[in-house]
């Protein structure tokens, strides 16, 4: 967009980049807000391009009679695994990650051996993990379901044609807003900032993210928020440090309970967390939410094959069925977030599946979406809400 912090980071520090039917369960947005993507940076140097990688099986007609699978927790209905265990007679494994550095790093250092056939990283990484020779080639021939994608998933600018991944779910960053002390409709990204220093004062939530918070700034100066240029990035800090800091109550991914708790008026959320609050709201009517001009997130996870797999038949394989229809409807009332597969949006306003414009964010929302990257500013973005997070404080 990722809601709710990992391990493994400085506890002191604000995270840089990197949801479902029931309050108790941790969404995977929010867990993607902890991510650390200097860590990450840091894992992919010690597997340097031209180290030495065990070589993956070669890949046959056969299915594999196992398969290791290594992705988020709670990121998968466990009767859509079942149904795929049966119809394959594989045993499947699932071993679950906190953040893409931990899942990084791990392979970086097994350089083969990692035992993993099929993991789910974050479509920005993808590039880096190719590069040092973590990932794969998928065989479209052993993926027929890659046609049922929507053109912009089946060919995004991190994985041309989906040659190192195929999509798993996508999501986008809006807000909340409390309409019963909120008179106006806010559209865009600056009407939150004068929201946050009017009416929502010291009750306002923004995400833990780095590159979503500063994307507040950068979207009310109308700067494009992947930019690297200094005076930009001067531009956005000063305005979260000395116009929005001030009026911040807290830095929350895990907006499901935040909303529940009371007390916030204006919340920054990822479109499917703001969905499950929704649906755990006894009121919901009185919340509005925002697709925020000029542009938000698109983020988007994947499924990749591991560079070293020993079972690639079974990995094309399940690939292949977690893009069928019926089991990617299912993936996306699990998890609460669209997948990318074609007809999904049609059929879920037919079945009236509730607060379903949260669910399916409009196509001219999504025309005008950015994708976060991963560049020489990321730390600085970083640093530069460390600093607002302070500033808070005070």
């Amino acid at each position: 967009m990722r809601g709710p912090a990992r391990g493994g980071d400085d506890p002191g520090m604000v995270r840089a980049l990197a949801p479902r039917h029931s309050v108790r369960r941790i969404t995977r947005r929010s867990l993607l807000a902890g991510i650390g993507v200097v860590g990450a940076g840091a894992a992919l140097s010690a597997c340097a391009p031209d180290h030495k990688v065990a070589p993956s099986a070669e890949l046959t007609d056969k299915i594999e009679d196992r398969l290791n699978y290594y992705s988020w927790g709670d990121y998968e209905n466990p009767d859509d695994l079942e149904s795929i265990k049966k119809k394959f007679g594989i045993k499947l494994q699932v071993d679950s990650f906190g953040s893409n550095e931990e899942m990084i790093a791990k392979l970086a250092a097994a350089r083969g051996t990692s035992g993993y056939d099929v993991v789910v990283p974050t479509g920005v990484y993808i590039p880096q993990m190719v590069e040092h020779n973590l990932l794969d080639e998928l065989d479209h021939a052993k993926v027929p379901n890659l046609k049922n994608l929507e053109p912009r998933f089946f060919n995004p600018p991190w994985n041309p044609n989906s040659r190192h991944g195929a999509s798993k779910d996508w999501g986008t960053t809006g807000f909340m807003y409390d309409k019963t002390v909120i008179k106006t409709t806010p559209r865009s990204w600056g009407d939150f900032v004068s929201l946050a220093m009017g009416p929502a004062r010291g009750k306002t939530s923004v995400l833990e993210d780095p590159w979503e918070v500063l994307s507040i700034a950068m979207g009310a100066l109308n700067l494009n928020p992947n930019s690297t240029d200094q005076k930009d990035l001067s531009a956005g800090r000063s305005l979260l440090l000395d116009k929005l800091a001030p009026t911040i109550k807290g830095y929350n991914s895990s907006i499901t309970t935040v909303v529940a708790g009371g007390g916030f008026t204006l919340l920054q959320a990822w479109n499917g967390d703001a969905r499950l609050a929704l649906m755990n709201e006894p009121n919901p009517d009185k919340w509005g939410f925002v697709y925020p001009l000029p542009t938000a997130n698109l983020w988007n996870d994947n499924f990749a094959i591991v560079h070293g797999t020993q079972h690639p038949g079974a990995a094309h394989a399940f690939i292949n069925m977690m893009l069928d229809p019926e089991i990617s409807y299912n993936e996306m009332q699990y998890i609460g977030y669209q997948t990318g597969v074609k007809g999904l949006s049609e059929r879920g306003r037919k079945d009236n599946l509730p607060f379903a414009d949260l669910l399916f964010p409009p196509d001219e929302v999504v025309a005008r979406l950015t994708t976060a990257t991963i560049d020489s500013a990321t730390q600085q973005r970083t640093e530069i809400v460390n600093e607002m997070q302070a500033r808070s404080a005070q």
